[in-house]
């Protein structure tokens, strides 16, 4: 028998369509259990190759809340000059440092968000995003 305080990570993927230049996309995913993300990671189809801005994009995890009105940003991974991603390789996001940023309740909404950056954007072609969520 598991006690309820026994570590547990729920895992979540996101698979992400492709993306141009110039547009975003959004996916969402609930959250079952509470707890604080403790890892996510992004394997796109194909290479992704960073560039400096204008001409970057970033993906990021937001956290909308139960009502989907929330904006707290959990993670980010920014395809800036050297930051590249090969095809079906994950790559780690950057978890927010801010003070409970990482922190999801029960019920609320992620929102995984491909967003260009600058005038230029970059492509996104599109892959899977994993979220780890620990408790306890």
């Amino acid at each position: 028998m598991v006690s309820e305080q026994a570590p547990f990570v729920q895992s979540e993927t996101v698979d992400i369509e492709p993306v141009l230049i110039l547009d975003t996309s959004a996916q969402i995913v609930r959250v079952n259990q509470a707890g604080a993300v403790t890892a996510a990671r992004y394997a796109p189809v194909a290479t992704i190759t960073g560039a400096a801005s204008p001409a970057s994009r970033t993906v990021s995890i937001v956290n909308r809340g139960q009502s989907g009105a929330g904006s707290t940003v959990v993670a980010t991974l920014a395809f800036t000059a050297g930051v590249n991603a090969a095809a079906f390789d994950e790559k780690d996001f950057t978890l927010s440092a801010v003070a409970n940023a990482t922190t999801v309740a029960a019920g609320d909404v992620l929102e995984v968000r491909s967003a260009p950056v600058g005038g230029t954007g970059l492509v996104d072609p599109g892959g899977t995003v994993t979220i780890e969520i620990g408790r306890g």
